[in-house]
């Protein structure tokens, strides 16, 4: 699969499950059907699946090269987990792992892991099962995670108040197995790749930036969940940690990045592009990259 090449780094991407299990009228609980449709003359055709009827949605792991790494930006559901309550995480037997050698990368050659946020489909492929134990899917990774995205769910986890399981199966493995690193949300990984807070969906929720030199780009994690979030960015998803907080700062990351013009990666759109200004609103411009639509 051909990268996308943004000066020094490379960037693709695997898409673990091709769609959403949740319609957007649940996903975003204060979304109107009205105002939506009157986005579609935007939306269609990149961001609308046909199939299901909706605007589209993807689980994905990005891959990043830098000159000294290969990296994964958040690693999806996971295979043989537990997910009861959803159907289409649940106990999975996927080719996720062959899809990432299939894109020139083997689990030992993964140097780090980075995690937007703890949630159930940002950190299930962090672990795989071997001889009934739950053990690192990278053994070579530094898996760098948010401290204090780490400190909340890990109190949330011991008080039974985390009720996926992804912390016990997919984030305390990689805590025990001496794997994990714990930074603050400005934390610089390496010279072209950082994190910056932009918390409201989770408390330690990050974005990480690409620094090169044809200029930035950003993985923007869950701060959006739909691409008609662009141009409503009061809508928060069922699964905020705190919806107000999470609108203030998309509404924030929305205005900074249709003035910066810079590249932005969101965990779940069907395609990464650019927020542009739309009259008194914005809307998001595809990137339309071959390799990149090849994998939707």
């Amino acid at each position: 699969m051909n990268a996308l090449t943004l000066g020094e780094v490379s960037i693709s991407r695997i898409v673990e499950i091709g769609r959403s299990s949740f319609p957007t009228a649940q996903m975003l609980p204060e979304s109107d059907a009205g105002r939506i449709v009157q986005h579609h003359r935007w939306i269609k055709p990149h961001f609308f699946d046909d199939v299901t009827g909706d605007i589209g949605s993807r689980i994905q792991t990005w891959i990043v090269r830098t000159p000294p790494h290969t990296v994964l930006v958040d690693t999806g559901v996971g295979n043989d987990k537990d997910r009861g309550e959803n159907a289409l995480w649940n106990k999975r037997g996927g080719g996720y792992l062959d899809d990432l050698r299939a894109a020139g990368v083997t689990p030992e050659q993964v140097d780090l892991v980075l995690c937007t946020h703890l949630h159930v489909d940002h950190v299930g492929w962090n672990t795989r099962l071997v001889n009934g134990r739950w053990v690192p899917t990278f053994p070579k990774a530094r898996y760098v995670f948010p401290g204090e995205e780490w400190e909340f769910w890990k109190h949330e986890n011991e008080a039974g108040r985390e009720r996926s399981g992804c912390i016990t199966d997919s984030v305390v493995p990689v805590v025990e197995a001496g794997q994990a690193v714990m930074v603050d949300s400005t934390y610089t990984v390496d010279p072209w790749l950082s994190y910056e807070p932009w918390v409201g969906h989770t408390p330690g929720h990050v974005g990480v930036r690409v620094h090169t030199s044809a200029g930035d780009a950003v993985f923007s994690g869950d701060l959006m969940h739909r691409v008609v979030q662009v141009a409503e960015p009061q809508w928060s998803s069922i699964f905020c940690y705190d919806a107000k907080q999470a609108a203030a700062t998309r509404k924030a990351f929305v205005e900074r990045h249709a003035a910066s013009g810079e590249l932005v990666l969101p965990a779940h759109f069907p395609y990464p592009g650019r927020i542009v200004r739309d009259g008194d609103s914005h809307r998001f411009e595809p990137l339309k990259l071959d390799a990149i639509a090849a994998a939707a």
